[in-house]
């Protein structure tokens, strides 16, 4: 068997074996520019700084931060604090704008804000001490979730909704039930590693027999 052989039999299993989502993954970082006191993960922000999915940024009451990521821009208001992931952002409290043509959704306790085309989107959320959020399409329209369902924001319109009574609803909704695990086996890092391990061995015995081919005469 031939290498170049070998290698493809090894990347279809691969294929196979590793999640997609694994190498859908993307942690590709963005550029945060403060203006005023900003903070990312309690570290006082100099005036730009690298923003990675997972980290936390918080401005001060006479401040404010714009991240810039491929495709969206997210400019995080005075006295707020957004958890950036990536393709979403997540308000803890405060308000962000959002514009982006790559449809980043941005989440609000129970709310979600997604917009609904890949074309040019701005919005607004705004999540105030009581519970209150209030979603503002500036251009361009977006989908609402809570915990009764999806409705439509058009361009120049706004909706608030009370979180409050968006948990009961969804509480009523789940009922008793308890709720399936949302991750899948496949996900599982017990599966990853032992699935790369697995195909690792493999390619390894592939290319031994590419190197030592069975003949009638040298078995």
């Amino acid at each position: 068997m031939s290498l170049t052989r070998a290698c493809t039999i090894a990347c279809w299993i691969m294929s196979l074996v590793v999640p997609v989502s694994l190498w859908a993954a993307d942690s590709g970082p963005a550029m945060l520019y403060a203006k005023g006191t900003a903070w990312i993960n309690g570290s006082t922000v100099p005036r730009t700084s690298a923003v990675f999915p997972g980290d936390l940024v918080q401005t001060r009451y006479d401040s404010m931060a714009n991240i810039n990521a491929a495709g969206s821009n997210v400019v995080v208001l005075a006295d707020s604090l957004v958890k950036f992931e990536g393709p979403a952002v997540s308000l803890e409290h405060g308000s962000v704008t959002v514009a982006t043509s790559r449809g980043m959704t941005t989440r609000a306790g129970e709310v979600t804000v997604v917009p609904t085309s890949s074309g040019w989107t701005e919005f607004e959320v705004k999540q105030d001490a009581n519970g209150t959020i209030q979603v503002v399409a500036q251009k361009g329209d977006v989908n609402v979730s809570d915990g009764s369902g999806t409705s439509t924001v058009p361009q120049g319109q706004q909706t608030t909704v009370d979180e409050t009574q968006a948990k009961k609803k969804k509480r009523r909704k789940g009922g008793g039930a308890i709720p399936a695990a949302s991750t899948s086996i496949l996900d599982s890092p017990i599966v990853i590693y032992g699935g790369a391990a697995a195909v690792g061995g493999l390619v390894t015995w592939v290319l031994l027999q590419g190197t030592n081919p069975v003949s009638a005469t040298q078995p």
